[in-house]
């Protein structure tokens, strides 16, 4: 069986080791071998170097790290310094990049759900759960990059994904409308909730519990509030685990240890120059918001001796940036969502709740807020403070940017500057260049 996964691994995952032009133009080679079984099907899901990935685009592109002169001359590949300036085409490798990534782990996931219907695999409801939320996530992650941020008014003439279903190779690629593709990842999601356990025996598999945090992340990318304070409400009524930061040796290299007890859902943000422990800097701005008492200053930062301040708070245990679904992120979301509905008093206790095991045991008093308005910036800042580094700023600019907020990136590179206004079309990242070639399908607008 190892070798007949190993095989079939190879197909369905060709794509991410060899670029978008083949998943898009060969025809899949899936017949050498297909897992017939539960337990085949099962380890494809599994196999963690094949599935466990996510996009490292929208870490580079947020805003929240740096690197120095010096690095960004000696990049390896120009497509990193275009996409890190904000250009408007050209800022994918031609092979290896975050498109060919998702793509091959969606191709592995459209093929345990052929292999469960066309040889009739039994008790594979728990095993067509898993690869369905899987997919969703990963599609709602690539909404996040190729595509505007969701509007209601717009979405269904808006540019969204191209909705691959099927294995099959020789079925041409064609974008979706986003409506289409948010309509997609929520209908994934829906069906694996009812056929998902609330828990699984191993992190890394997805569970009831999962598929509804990617639900409350997915309704609030939407700006449907109501329900994404529901599916946050549930994950913490079921899972309210928080880490004590009080109980973290901000003196380990890494203080957050992998898979703790806040994770609900492990993913790895896969490696780039930009964003390595010694390249991707923070700035002294963002550092210095992290009051005294927060631990959080300890725990996620570390100054070279060069007084760079480098962040050390991935939720790996190493170096290993880490784009996690976990239970602050739905501490937050509450409070987002009850700030949104008026309800500033649960929105404010939602926020302190999180709060007050990221501070020095006895130096944490209360945030407190008047108004909606102030609710709403305590939470995003602390959003942004909690969650960096772990791949969500790109999409929140986005949303807080479609409600009017007017942020605007600016960075500079020796001596030139550069910016990406508010609503601006690069905001949906330029599809790779051969997938728009090979394909035919039309590109970002500009």
């Amino acid at each position: 069986m190892k070798k007949k996964i190993i095989t079939v691994l190879f197909s369905a995952g060709v794509l991410f080791f060899t670029g978008c032009s083949d998943f898009l133009n060969e025809k899949s080679d899936s017949t050498l071998a297909t897992p017939e079984t539960l337990e085949d099907n099962q380890a494809l899901l599994d196999h963690y170097n094949m599935i466990n990935g996510g996009n490292a685009s929208s870490e580079i592109a947020s805003g929240d790290i740096y690197i120095s002169d010096a690095d960004f001359a000696s990049a390896a590949y120009e497509a990193d310094k275009r996409l890190y300036t904000w250009q408007g085409d050209f800022v994918a490798k031609d092979e290896g990049n975050d498109w060919g990534s998702c793509y091959a782990k969606i191709n592995i996931c459209n093929t345990v759900l052929d292999n469960l219907k066309t040889y009739k695999i039994q008790g594979a409801d728990q095993l067509r759960g898993q690869a369905l939320a899987l997919r969703a996530s990963i599609y709602l992650e690539a909404a996040q990059l190729w595509c505007l941020a969701y509007n209601k008014q717009t979405a269904g003439s808006d540019q969204g994904l191209p909705l691959r279903l099927s294995p099959d190779m020789n079925i041409v690629s064609v974008r979706s409308t986003l409506q289409q593709t948010y309509d997609q990842i929520l209908n994934d999601l829906h069906e694996a909730e009812q056929l998902l356990p609330v828990k699984q025996k191993a992190v890394s598999r997805f569970s009831k519990l999962t598929v509804l945090g990617y639900l409350a992340r997915t309704y609030l990318y939407m700006g449907d509030y109501e329900k994404a304070l529901l599916y946050s409400q549930e994950v913490v009524r079921l899972y309210p685990k928080l880490l004590d930061f009080n109980k973290l040796n901000a003196g380990d290299s890494y203080p957050i240890k992998e898979n703790n007890e806040e994770v609900i859902f492990p993913l790895a943000i896969n490696y780039s120059g930009f964003l390595g422990s010694s390249t991707g800097r923070i700035s002294k701005e963002l550092y210095d918001s992290y009051r005294d008492g927060d631990l959080r200053k300890q725990i996620y930062f570390r100054i070279n001796a060069s007084g760079d301040i480098l962040f050390k708070g991935n939720y790996s245990g190493n170096s290993t940036r880490m784009m996690v679904l976990a239970v602050d992120e739905m501490y937050l979301t509450m409070a987002e969502c009850y700030a949104r509905a008026g309800d500033i008093k649960n929105a404010m206790d939602s926020l302190n709740q999180l709060l007050v095991k990221r501070w020095k045991t006895g130096a944490f008093t209360d945030l407190k807020a008047e108004t909606k308005e102030e609710a709403l910036a305590l939470i995003q800042t602390e959003r942004r403070k909690e969650l960096l580094y772990r791949g969500l700023r790109w999409a929140d600019i986005k949303r807080y940017n479609r409600e009017g907020a007017g942020i605007v990136l600016t960075r500079n590179v020796s001596g030139t500057a550069y910016s990406l206004p508010s609503n601006d079309l690069r905001y949906a990242i330029a599809i790779p260049e051969n997938v728009i070639k090979l394909s035919g399908m039309p590109q970002n607008k500009r």
